[in-house]
């Protein structure tokens, strides 16, 4: 079974990763961010670097998903080949700091990699608003995000909700960051476990 963790920058993924994996005992698939080669570099001068990091993000993830429907294992995944292609590519796009020519070169590779792929038999979306992902991005202090800015948190959160609302290659369910504190409440945790066996299993 592969369930994967979809949201925002800061909305709680890798936490949420980390929580359901010990206590549904799933293979944990992390993203790929401390060994980033081009994290820093994308941060520093976006323009530059958008392609080269989207490209590493994509093969990263689709090495990923490889590997997890090979192994036969129950994993849970953090963020989606998807995300990449549909959030944050067509942003920086828009956004001008990605060139029409990389954008192009990039969905086409997409495309074909998606071809060979099957979607995650439940995709979770993390849901939250841009102050509460300021928050978060700044509790956990890492220095490359001190430069992210609010318009483009802003403009990645509309795409997001666009996604969602579009999404229906599988099983989703929504977790509202804002209202609920999974991290640190027992007992908001236990709510988001108990939807992800109704959704997987029909228990309620």
């Amino acid at each position: 079974m592969h369930i994967a963790i979809a949201g925002n920058i800061g909305s709680g993924k890798t936490t949420l990763t980390a929580l359901l994996a010990k206590h549904f005992k799933w293979e944990p698939h992390f993203e790929s961010v401390d060994d980033n080669p081009y994290l820093h570099s994308f941060y520093d001068d976006m323009m530059r670097w958008s392609f080269n990091l989207q490209i590493y993000f994509l093969n990263n993830r689709f090495r990923q998903i490889i590997k997890i429907r090979e192994s036969g294992m129950n994993v849970i995944q953090d963020r989606t080949i998807y995300e990449d292609a549909h959030i944050f590519a067509p942003n920086l796009h828009e956004m001008n700091l990605m060139t029409t020519r990389d954008f192009d070169n990039y969905r086409s590779l997409f495309d074909l990699m998606v071809s060979f792929i099957q979607p995650p038999d439940l995709l979770i979306y993390l849901r939250a608003t841009v102050p509460t992902l300021v928050r978060q991005i700044q509790k956990r202090g890492r220095d490359y995000e001190e430069s992210i800015r609010l318009d483009y948190l802003k403009s990645l959160n509309e795409r997001y909700e666009k996604w969602m609302d579009s999404y229906t290659a599988g099983k989703k369910l929504v977790v509202n960051v804002d209202t609920i504190n999974f991290a640190e409440k027992p007992e908001d945790l236990g709510l988001i476990i108990d939807k992800i066996n109704a959704e997987l299993h029909g228990l309620f």
